[in-house]
């Protein structure tokens, strides 16, 4: 008998969405797609914000996301069986905010993984038996505001090092492994070409699917020795965001299938999420037509010699205004400005230029400058 699995994107019920979640109305958040979760026998999504009995936030850049814990309410409607933790803003309500968070998932019975008390335990992967599959997952993150430490709380923090030890025993206990890996750049719908190598590598490892989190939008996918890599998926439930309708409203469920060790299938479930009304709703046929021919396109694109060290390259150009102004220090009007008038570009003669990509290139500075950050 086949295992069916879903795993969703991003979930963080502000707005419009969380009354619904405070009362577990599962019919209201999934819609027509409440069938295929409550008859899926593994249901995954990252959980982008913390649960929170209280507003505790910590300083930081960015938005600080946490919802109340009841919110859990709607998690276990929508038959969510693992919640992924590893992510930029489970510690934003810092270890109190973690902590009502796990605490409210294991009340609900719902396991998850990615996030701890100290690293060990946020490193600790699941494998858990379906039938007679066993299906490990492993949460990773991008180093940001949420990481832990030897001593401290938060998420796993991408460390491939780590990964390789970590696979060679998932590879022994189970038949199936699945990678979430919350990185890549936000809103860009193509990998970086040292995000697509990262994948790779994970399954050159053992990874059977590698998950990429945190984009926000739909971007692209492809097979690779055997496994399959999928690069970004958008948001399943977060409500609308002022600028940014469109991509951030539309994504995909990834359905796979495990029909024996050694034969897995993947396919797509698109939807919309939050535009005119909250929740989630199936797309209709022509949308999910055009998603998916968008999907392919893009997907296909990647295959192309240099085309992703070109798009990334001109993604970068356009972001350079921006970075400048941030190095400086400069507030968000200032940065506005700068994209306007490019005036920080005067503020660095070629020696300085070249200095800073030295300290940023080399690994020996750039964990020098870490250190000082950190400590900061």
């Amino acid at each position: 008998m086949d295992v069916r699995i879903l795993i969703g994107g991003d979930i963080c019920p502000i707005g419009r969405n969380q009354a619904l979640f405070q009362r577990g109305e599962a019919e209201r958040i999934l819609n027509e797609l409440l069938p295929e979760f409550q008859s899926a026998d593994l249901v995954t999504a990252n959980l982008e914000c913390a649960l929170i009995d209280a507003e505790t936030p910590i300083r930081k850049c960015g938005p600080n996301r946490g919802v109340p814990f009841d919110c859990v309410r709607g998690l276990r409607a929508m038959g969510i069986t693992v919640a992924g933790l590893a992510n930029n803003h489970i510690m934003d309500h810092g270890c109190r905010g973690l902590r009502t968070t796990m605490r409210a998932l294991q009340e609900a019975g719902i396991a998850y993984v990615g996030a701890g008390e100290d690293v060990a335990e946020a490193a600790q992967p699941l494998c858990l038996p379906l039938g007679d599959i066993r299906v490990g997952i492993i949460a990773v993150a991008e180093h940001e505001f949420s990481i832990a430490a030897t001593n401290t709380p938060g998420a796993h923090p991408l460390n491939l090092i780590e990964y390789v030890r970590t696979m060679k025993n998932l590879n022994r206990e189970c038949d199936y492994t699945i990678v979430l890996l919350h990185g890549g750049k936000e809103h860009y719908v193509y990998p970086s070409p040292a995000l697509q190598q990262t994948c790779r590598f994970m399954v050159e490892q053992g990874a059977d699917l590698v998950l990429c989190q945190h984009s926000h939008c739909a971007g692209c996918y492809e097979h690779y020795q055997g496994g399959h890599i999928v690069y970004g998926q958008g948001n399943l439930v977060f409500d609308r965001h002022p600028d940014l309708q469109g991509a951030w409203n539309r994504g995909f469920v990834v359905k796979v299938s495990i029909k024996s060790r050694q034969t897995a299938e993947m396919d797509l479930l698109p939807y919309i999420q939050s535009d005119e009304r909250p929740g989630v709703r199936r797309m209709c046929a022509d949308e999910e037509a055009t998603l998916r021919r968008d999907l392919e396109a893009r997907s296909a694109q990647i295959q192309e010699d240099g085309f992703l060290e070109q798009a990334w390259r001109d993604f970068c150009t356009n972001k350079r205004d921006l970075y400048f102004s941030i190095l400086r220090g400069h507030s968000r009007p200032i940065r506005r400005m700068n994209q306007m008038t490019h005036f920080a570009d005067r503020l660095y003669s070629r020696t300085a230029l070249l200095a800073l990509q030295n300290v940023v290139r080399c690994e020996s500075h750039r964990e020098v400058l870490q250190t000082i950050l950190s400590d900061t």
